[in-house]
């Protein structure tokens, strides 16, 4: 979500997914995300709390105790050994093995160790990874992350969050508005992130996303028809029970992306990119995230302002959209180590297939086959 650290958003992602085994990478990583939603809920609660400090210096107090955490944020770091990945592709074979065998918990690790070697020896011909991401076999995966990063923002996710205490005043809560919607929101976020984190390796991502677009999409759709029927421009409140089905229908709409959109926007592109391309491809998709994120809160207001009502609409076709992405060309993910993403999964795709051909240097001359590539020629 928008009011998070991007450059944590950066880095931990690409770090748990390197360092997860396969069959929980997902819940791996979201439990970053969980506890960035847990930190969302209290940052709400005390920010609600040092406003009604008397004096008008209550957010000096807010920012001095957000200190804390970054505090503890820098010491953890200290802490963080790299991971295998990292140590292995600067040349400290030793020690990445070291590494793998102590997060893997055994001394059987040739196999794994030798997919890093071999992927690491193929990032190294890499000269200049942002470029390398346009290329060919790597359009699929930037097409992806970038997509998802879009497609996250126009959920209108983050147009709810931002200005919450204005819909929930809107429904009829009044000056309470802002402690019911970061007190409700907040912990509806954490506990469906919860969900995300059992489910995402069991059910998978697609399945994942397709649930909670349908469920979005129905609940924005209501949303839209009850104020656009019982709120005019004359009355600016609904009845007590109106009221309440409202704010059900967005903490629907908020549990659905807390469980899917939310955090797999993040974990599907940390696992997807080849070691070549990883850091580029996740620094691009955090900028396009922060890019759209900027686009959406400064124009939401005017949106609600002249739409009204019609921008939940607006928001559901979107929604209603990237569904059918999803359907149609996002693959699963599932369970596949992230150094065989290219042969289990894009290699395997009707779509993205294509894009796979496989190039070679033979003799300084390149071709077409299977011999192996070079990440430097441009196709």
């Amino acid at each position: 979500m928008s009011f998070k650290a991007h450059d944590i958003e950066n880095a931990v992602p690409l770090f748990l997914s390197e360092i997860a085994p396969t069959r929980i990478r997902g819940g791996l990583n979201i439990l970053f995300q969980l506890n960035v939603t847990i930190g969302i809920l209290f940052a709400n609660l005390v920010n609600y709390g040092t406003a009604k400090i008397e004096g008008g210096w209550g957010w000096r107090v807010s920012l001095g105790l957000a200190g804390v955490p970054a505090g503890l944020l820098t010491l953890g770091s200290l802490l963080v050994t790299d991971t295998p990945n990292s140590l292995i592709e600067r040349g400290h074979l030793d020690e990445g093995k070291a590494v793998l065998k102590r997060i893997r918990g055994t001394d059987n690790v040739e196999p794994e160790f030798l997919e890093l070697v071999e992927a690491s020896r193929v990032a190294k011909q890499v000269k200049h990874p942002f470029r390398n991401l346009l290329m060919r076999r790597n359009r699929p995966q930037l097409i992806i992350a970038l997509a998802l990063q879009v497609f996250q923002q126009f959920t209108g996710i983050n147009a709810i969050m931002f200005y919450a205490p204005v819909l929930f005043n809107t429904v009829g809560f009044g000056s309470d508005a802002a402690l019911y919607s970061a007190v409700i929101l907040g912990a509806v976020n954490v506990l469906s992130t919860v969900v995300s984190i059992y489910s995402v390796d069991k059910v998978g991502r697609r399945k994942l996303l397709l649930e909670a677009g349908i469920q979005m999409f129905l609940s924005q759709v209501v949303i839209a028809i009850i104020l656009g029927i019982k709120v005019t421009d004359h009355s600016d409140n609904l009845n007590h029970g109106y009221a309440i089905f409202a704010v059900i229908l967005i903490c629907t709409l908020v549990s659905a992306f807390a469980w899917s959109w939310g955090p797999l926007g993040w974990l599907i592109p940390s696992e997807t990119f080849p070691l070549e391309t990883r850091s580029a491809g996740q620094s691009v998709t955090v900028c396009v995230n922060l890019l759209f994120t900027f686009v959406i809160a400064q124009a939401f207001l005017s949106m609600l302002c002249h739409f009204k009502f019609g921008i939940f609409l607006f928001f559901s076709g979107w929604v209603l959209l990237m569904s059918f992405f999803v359907f149609f060309l996002l693959p699963e993910t599932k369970n596949v180590p992230i150094e065989e993403m290219t042969e289990q999964v894009w290699k395997k795709h009707w779509l993205w297939k294509r894009f796979m051909d496989d190039y070679y240097v033979d003799g300084g001359d390149i071709g077409k086959g299977t011999k192996g590539f070079d990440p430097n020629s441009q196709l």
